[in-house]
């Protein structure tokens, strides 16, 4: 069995238990939509206001409401103690990883989707004209967060407090990518495009290929301890 082949094994593992338990979707949404409608009736903002703290309040909610996903990512192997049969399974450690990381990036793409066709309802906000360049975004962005969460899961899960070290060792590493993707997507946001959008993606494609490479690497090193 190749690696891809090994890794899709992982991604439609995870996928089916989510589809029974609807674990992870079903809180990352719920968080998503009451965060959207709290600030839709604490701030009532208007389409300038919109464009000037709409991307930090979005990448807020994705953050927070992808990291209650984090926190179920190994949360099956840890609670019926079927990590260790999975590492004695015939297949790489490293796809273990990556069918991890894009069983996690689909379940808050999917959560990132609803939240935001929420947000375009709640303020008024137009999404068409730069839904190319926000889905774009929203991806890289997305895609780091996935990474460097299913990594940090992998290290907290077998911690004390599990839950709440997460946070503690994911926020301060993913805090660039976090500014990346507010500043590009405040970028699209205004009209015409910002000048440092090309920047800021070329930021996080950047950030991508090491935090993307690194886990890979250092995956079975995570397992061992």
């Amino acid at each position: 069995m190749t690696f891809l082949k090994q890794a899709g094994a992982i991604f439609w593992k995870d996928v089916l238990t989510e589809f029974r338990t609807k674990d992870a979707l079903t809180s990352m949404l719920l968080f998503g939509l009451l965060v959207i409608l709290m600030f839709h009736f604490a701030f009532e903002p208007d389409s300038l206001e919109t464009e000037r703290y709409g991307p930090g309040l979005l990448w807020m909610t994705f953050v927070f409401a992808g990291l209650l996903g984090m926190n179920r990512a190994f949360a099956g192997e840890r609670e019926n103690d079927s990590l260790q049969g999975l590492m004695l399974a015939p297949i790489s450690w490293g796809a273990i990883y990556l069918g991890k990381m894009l069983a996690n990036l689909a379940f808050m793409l999917v959560a990132e989707a609803v939240i935001l066709l929420c947000f375009t309802i709640f303020f008024n906000f137009d999404l068409l004209p730069r839904l190319g360049w926000m889905c774009g975004i929203t991806l890289l962005g997305t895609l780091g967060f996935a990474s460097l969460g299913t990594i940090l899961a992998g290290i907290s899960m077998n911690t004390r407090m599990s839950d709440v070290m997460l946070p503690i060792l994911l926020l301060p590493i993913a805090l660039p990518l976090v500014i990346g993707a507010v500043e590009s997507t405040a970028a699209v946001f205004t009209d015409p495009p910002g000048e440092a959008l090309g920047f800021w993606v070329k930021f996080l494609v950047a950030f991508n290929i090491i935090f993307i490479t690194l886990p890979l690497m250092l995956f079975e090193y995570v397992l061992e301890e």
